[in-house]
């Protein structure tokens, strides 16, 4: 199995749990920034409802795919939802056979108040959507998926769990059915620190992109590049936005833009006018949002809202969800009548994606 335990209320840093089944600084202070990591703010009373289970065995079974998590969604040239999964079983539970990763689930007629996946890439049987042959535990875990005109694009990190060789990009021209290789990165590039990214496009031509090291257990920055959208696919095309010689710059060796800490999933978005991010925190464990007006903001100064917060089995209400992890935007989603994709995996039968709505974020 190539992802780890998921997160507990418990947890610690004492090292990523595996699956039993297989086993800038530089510059802050001279930016008058403080490096500690804030806390989510209070001002906001959010609160979350569950919607519905989107993956399962009565959700997706009929398509091969009982057990599956992330479900980044994305909205598709042709109008349906796609919805990217990471590792994924049929079977009785988690470990079970055909395991892939990433697959596409899809909800044809993709309406907020009544989002139903009734069909996968694949049909049937969804399918791997790139080459990955877990050998040696290996896994293909996608951490964005996003649109461009007629045009979907996908990123993957590669290797065994919080071992990430190499991070690759991939585009689709089809609504997701077939995937076209673009590009990759190294591991160890800016430290690990561009292993998982998340794109949010603007309508000035870039898509801004944040990264961070994908290892839950080990404290990373958080880096902003921006690429112009008619060369996502060109690695040197990234520019780096950083603190250097007394002001930020693009161009700049990239300094981290917001407190240095162990982030999970994450994901950026451009709506409303403004900009969203939300994440997966783990110290402590909560899914947090912010809302601010430029890529370039402040986020140091920028309040933290929290999403949804970590419960135990069977204690589940409002947004306390069980071992939470993802937090991906919906698309469709307002400030107003935000939605969140969820990941929950806690034992061999409890290992889903679920649709929250979120009431009372502070845009």
């Amino acid at each position: 199995m190539a992802r780890s335990q998921p997160p507990t209320p418990a947890d610690t840093a004492d090292g990523p749990r595996r699956r039993v089944l297989l086993a800038a600084g530089l510059g802050l202070a001279a930016a008058g920034l403080t490096a500690g990591a804030p806390r989510a703010s209070a001002a906001a009373a959010i609160t979350g409802t569950k919607v519905r289970n989107l993956t399962g065995p009565a959700e997706t079974g009929q398509f091969a795919a009982p057990w599956t998590d992330l479900g980044i969604p994305v909205r598709c040239p042709d109008g349906t939802m796609l919805f990217v999964c990471g590792d994924t079983f049929d079977g009785d539970g988690v470990g079970g056979p055909n395991w892939r990763a990433p697959v596409g689930l899809r909800a044809r007629h993709p309406d907020l108040n009544a989002l139903v996946i009734d069909d996968s890439v694949g049909g049937s049987q969804a399918v791997g959507l790139v080459p990955e042959g877990h050998e040696n535990n290996t896994t293909a875990i996608p951490s964005d998926v996003f649109t461009v005109g007629n045009t979907m694009y996908m990123h993957l990190m590669r290797g065994v769990l919080y071992q990430t060789h190499h991070s690759d990009f991939w585009r689709s021209t089809d609504n997701g059915q077939t995937w076209q290789y673009l590009c990759q990165w190294p591991g160890d590039q800016y430290g690990g620190q561009f292993q998982q990214k998340t794109y949010a496009v603007a309508d000035d031509g870039y898509a801004y992109v944040l990264s961070s090291v994908f290892n839950r257990d080990v404290p990373s920055d958080l880096l902003l590049h921006r690429v112009p959208q008619d060369r996502l696919g060109d690695p040197a095309a990234y520019q780096p936005w950083g603190y250097a010689n007394g002001a930020w710059a693009w161009g700049n060796y990239p300094t981290t833009i917001t407190a240095r800490r162990r982030f999970g999933e994450i994901c950026f978005r451009a709506m409303g006018g403004k900009y969203a991010l939300t994440w997966l925190n783990m110290e402590p464990l909560d899914i947090r949002a912010q809302v601010f007006p430029l890529p370039t903001s402040n986020l140091f100064a920028t309040p933290e809202q929290t999403l949804i917060v970590p419960t135990t089995p069977g204690n589940e209400s409002g947004n306390a969800v069980a071992n939470p992890y993802g937090g991906f935007i919906v698309p469709g989603s307002t400030f107003g009548n935000f939605h969140i994709a969820v990941s929950q995996w806690y034992d061999n039968q409890n290992y889903r994606v679920m649709q929250y709505r979120i009431n009372g974020l502070a845009a």
